[in-house]
């Protein structure tokens, strides 16, 4: 079976069942990634760090959400 006849015969599908397969598919995307976490875990040490060190600027959440 082809990629079209399956997309195909997913839009046939009740709306409960196309959100069944909806929530499987991207379930089986949204997978940690180990060298992702690992960068992520050392950036965010780095900032802590950099922040401790009085070497990171900081703005008020006030002046973040300012122009929202």
């Amino acid at each position: 079976m082809i990629t079209a006849e399956v997309m195909e015969q997913a839009l046939s599908l009740k709306s409960a069942d196309r959100y069944a397969l909806l929530e499987l598919l991207h379930s089986s995307l949204d997978k940690p990634d180990p060298e992702i976490n690992q960068v992520w875990h050392e950036e965010i040490l780095r900032r802590i760090k950099a922040f401790n060190e009085g070497r990171l600027e900081t703005v008020s959440m006030e002046e973040a959400f300012r122009d929202l």
